[in-house]
């Protein structure tokens, strides 16, 4: 154990800490597997996003940058969980350095699924679904690239400053007792509640997280897509009425999905990007255009070999 002083009083911090999650479950090794499946198709699903957004010419848009700013979440989030969950507990590498531990509990609570970055980017999605809707006439005037990147910008001076403030609390705590954490990972709760000095300041910290990152945006989006439901039953004609709703379906979809750590990075890709039509037009054009420009390589070494003759 190591200790430090300040103030007459010892706070002590454990060399590592030990995770106990995912022992004595039977079978558990083919959770494992389901995982990694995960894992590789997260990994996949969302870069294949990424790379057409930046490629094709016609996405560069206010909307896709929040897309291509939840695909990197989502692949960041999955980074962060899955790979250190299946070395933790397949590997039996159960002991992890405080330093390491906060460190991996940083960047989970940063980029992790069911909280922040994703529930934050999918406000700022269901915000511009609002203003497309209720607002088509003014809609880009409103959400601009400008206007995007500066909202993202501020999520992340928000989500850095909050969180460095949250983990660095750890710092604060005792552990004079046990090192035993009852999670899969380094999550911020069962770390304070092993404590044995006041964690009063911890427990409110988090539940100021849990409140600011889960329950706050969640309510914004039910409230900005029940404002968009009214607007769309003030619609007369049923095409136009469809035709709205279909630009909003994908959004809903996720909404149930919010809580869980694993499966919306990888289904974000599918529901967000692969069902909507100028995803679907922009990876056509980019395999026609891959195309011509192959066949157009075969022609020129085929000159160029004639030539040679």
């Amino acid at each position: 154990m190591q200790s430090n002083s300040s103030a007459n009083v010892t706070f002590v911090c454990p060399a590592t800490f030990f995770l106990i999650g995912f022992s004595n479950i039977p079978h558990v090794k083919y959770y494992f597997v389901f995982l990694s499946l995960v894992y590789v198709v997260t990994v996949l699903a969302n870069s294949f996003i990424m790379f057409i957004i930046y490629l094709a010419c016609k996405l560069h848009t206010a909307k896709y940058i929040a897309v291509f700013h939840l695909a990197l979440s989502d692949l960041c989030g999955s980074s962060a969980v899955i790979p250190k969950v299946i070395d933790t507990f397949l590997f039996e590498h159960q002991d992890i350095s405080y330093e390491a531990c906060l460190n991996l509990l940083f960047f989970i609570l940063h980029f992790t699924p069911n909280m922040n970055m994703q529930s934050l980017t999918l406000l700022v999605l269901a915000y511009d679904r609002l203003v497309a809707i209720c607002f088509p006439l003014r809609y880009h005037a409103i959400v601009t690239k400008p206007a995007m990147f500066l909202i993202i910008g501020v999520i992340w001076i928000f989500s850095v400053t909050f969180f460095s403030v949250l983990v660095g609390s750890v710092n604060r705590l005792s552990f004079c007792g046990s090192n035993v954490l009852d999670s899969y990972f380094c999550d911020y709760g069962p770390i304070y509640r092993i404590a044995c000095n006041d964690n009063s300041l911890n427990i409110l910290l988090g539940k100021i997280c849990y409140s600011l990152l889960i329950f706050t945006p969640l309510i914004l989006i039910f409230i900005s897509y029940f404002c968009i439901a009214l607007v769309l039953f003030k619609i007369p004609h049923g095409v136009d009425r469809i035709k709205a709703i279909k630009t909003c379906t994908s959004h809903l979809l996720i909404i149930n999905n919010s809580l869980t750590q694993t499966i919306p990075p990888m289904l974000n890709p599918i529901i967000y990007t692969l069902k909507t039509e100028e995803v679907m037009q922009s990876i056509k054009e980019l395999y026609k255009r891959s195309k011509v420009n192959t066949s157009t390589e075969i022609r020129v070494k085929c000159s160029r070999r004639i030539l040679k003759q």
